[in-house]
C-alpha cells in the first residue's frame, strides 16, 4: 500500500474547532490503495511545515496532503499554488504576525502542487460536493505550509498538495458559507481516493 500523510490544524483566530482537523479525524484509517497517518498541525509560522516535515522523516509518505480552514470559502478549495510568502493579518497561535516576508530567503517565488489538483476538483465534484481550483492558498500558516513542504521535496518522489474548506455550520457568522462536516468528510475521501 501506498502511505499518505493528511494533516488538519488546531484552531486559530479565538475559534475553539477547526472543521480541518475534525474532517481528517473522521477519515477512515485506509482508503483505496492508501494507507493513512493523521496528523495536527499547531497554527503556527515556526512549527507547522516542520511537524510535517519531522513526520514524513519517518513514516516516508508516498503522499502528503494538507487540509486547512478558509472561511469565507463557500466550497472545497484544491490549492494548485504556494508562494513565497507570509503576510498576516493576524497573529498566529504563537502570536507572530509577519508583514511581507519570504518562507525561504531567497526561495523560488512559487512552486505548483505535485498531486493532480484539477482530478482531484473532478473527484470532489463527481462526489455531489462543490470544488474548485483555488489559484492563492493565502498567505497565512496553510500556504506556508505548503510552500514550505513543496520546497523541501521538490525533486523527490513525494507528492504534496493542500486542500482548503469551509466554515462549519456552527463557526458561520452573519450568513458567512459553510459546509456539514459529513460533507467534509465526503469530500476529502472522494479527493483521496483520486490521488
Amino acid at each position: 500500500m501506498r502511505k499518505l500523510l493528511i494533516t488538519g490544524f488546531e484552531p486559530f483566530g479565538g475559534e475553539s474547532i477547526n472543521p480541518s482537523w475534525e474532517a481528517v479525524k473522521l477519515l477512515p484509517d485506509k482508503l483505496a490503495d492508501l494507507e493513512l497517518t493523521k496528523l495536527s498541525l499547531p497554527v503556527t509560522f515556526a512549527d507547522a511545515a516542520q511537524a510535517v516535515e519531522a513526520a514524513a522523516a519517518n513514516l516516508l509518505p508516498d503522499v502528503i496532503l494538507c487540509i486547512g480552514q478558509a472561511g469565507g470559502r463557500k466550497d472545497i478549495s484544491v490549492e494548485f499554488v504556494g508562494i513565497n510568502l507570509k503576510h498576516a493579518r493576524i497573529p498566529d497561535n504563537a502570536g507572530e504576525q509577519p508583514t511581507d516576508e519570504e518562507i525561504i530567503k531567497g526561495g523560488r517565488a512559487a512552486y505548483f502542487s505535485t498531486v493532480p489538483a484539477r482530478k482531484l476538483v473532478q473527484a470532489v465534484n463527481d462526489s455531489g460536493i462543490p470544488a474548485s481550483a483555488s489559484y492563492t492558498a493565502g498567505t497565512y500558516v496553510c500556504n506556508c505550509v505548503l510552500y514550505s513542504l513543496l520546497a523541501h521535496f521538490d525533486g523527490t518522489n513525494t507528492k504534496v498538495g493542500f486542500i482548503h474548506i469551509p466554515y462549519l455550520p456552527e463557526q458561520a457568522k452573519n450568513g458567512a458559507p459553510s459546509m456539514s462536516i459529513e460533507n467534509m468528510v465526503k469530500a476529502l475521501t472522494a479527493a483521496i481516493t483520486a490521488l
